[in-house]
């Protein structure tokens, strides 16, 4: 526990933020613009028609977006963030349990990042817990989930289930919109657990040479995130970092790598990095829709065609999450990923 940044006091935070290994040159975290660029905000009161040509348009164009009138009770949202801020401000000795470096325990809290980046060291506490796509609400609660705040579980519960519901509508809106029938997604592609990372980014000493978390593209197949009332997400677009701002009432929903592995690199799953703040402290929560562990991804075949070779290989989802586990700080934004020339390694 003594790594957890939100438990350390001030004078052992600012010893953390300036070790050598978590504090970057100016050239490696360069400043976001100014949000001239925004997302785009998708309405999801509208037709049918019109919210599933603006999901796959702003796909195609940014591979993030915004969704507002989701469906998803404001009450919940605010309730899902509230108990989690709660959660980390108990004290050490009340979820010391939690406490794990394990990457392979689903159930966890731990500093830093899960992904291998060579040493480097990232400002972010995170509460990780994983809930299995079929578990409903109301069917109980899960043995190792925090038992305080003693709300958490009924609240987590009741905000997976239905984030996991509107990420699955969200890829059946994203299908029905290039013409493949909208149940490819159901089954084992997305029927893995749904893994929630509650993360906080304490005040941060030096935000201008510390992020929260590198550069990098989530491995799953489609996130949904839940990210406050304070900023902290950049988005690669066109050589830039552009400012996320939040939005009261909206989610940030991105595409993961199985999305531009199955659609043959149609849709492109994009960088993005959190940078840290001074002054604020701020709680974000990211539910990933995962596939099962034994589901093989690969380009679809609506997707190939005799000018378009398969571009990626075709591999369990377990081997590729165990395989590319490593992100790289560097001066220059990789706007998408580069999964062909990491496939040739697995």
């Amino acid at each position: 526990m003594e790594n957890m940044l939100h438990l350390a006091p001030s004078s052992q935070a600012q010893a953390l933020a300036l070790d050598r290994s978590s504090v970057f040159s100016r050239e490696h975290v360069p400043p976001a613009v100014s949000a001239v660029t925004s997302l785009p905000v998708i309405d999801m009161s509208r037709s049918r028609d019109e919210v599933r040509r603006a999901i796959l348009d702003a796909g195609m164009e940014f591979g993030f977006f915004l969704v507002v009138e989701h469906g998803i009770p404001e009450e919940v949202m605010r309730d899902m963030l509230e108990v989690c801020e709660e959660f980390f401000q108990l004290p050490a000795a009340s979820k010391a349990y939690m406490y794990s470096e394990d990457s392979q325990r689903p159930n966890r809290i731990f500093s830093g990042t899960t992904y291998d980046t060579g040493g480097d060291k990232y400002w972010r506490d995170c509460l990780r817990l994983a809930c299995p796509s079929s578990f409903p609400v109301g069917s109980g609660t899960r043995d190792d989930w925090p038992h305080t705040p003693q709300r958490l579980r009924g609240v987590v519960e009741r905000f997976t289930a239905l984030t996991r519901g509107l990420g699955v509508e969200l890829l059946r809106l994203l299908f029905e919109a290039m013409g493949i029938r909208p149940d490819y997604f159901e089954g084992d592609i997305s029927a893995g657990d749904v893994v929630l990372n509650v993360n906080h980014y304490p005040p941060c000493p030096s935000p201008e040479k510390t992020l929260g978390l590198p550069p990098h593209c989530d491995r799953n197949l489609i996130t949904l995130l839940l990210q406050g009332s304070v900023y902290g997400l950049d988005v690669a677009y066109r050589g830039e970092w552009i400012k996320v701002e939040p939005m009261p009432g909206a989610l940030v929903v991105n595409f993961g790598q199985q999305l531009e592995v199955v659609t043959n690199g149609l849709l492109k799953s994009v960088e993005h990095r959190v940078v840290t703040s001074s002054t604020l402290a701020r709680t974000a929560v990211a539910t990933f829709i995962m596939p099962t562990p034994d589901c093989l991804i690969g380009p679809s075949k609506e997707f190939l065609a005799g000018d378009k070779p398969p571009c990626y290989r075709t591999i369990r989802f377990g081997d590729f999450m165990r395989m590319y586990n490593t992100v790289k700080l560097g001066s220059s934004i990789n706007q998408t990923t580069d999964l062909k020339n990491i496939q040739k390694k697995i």
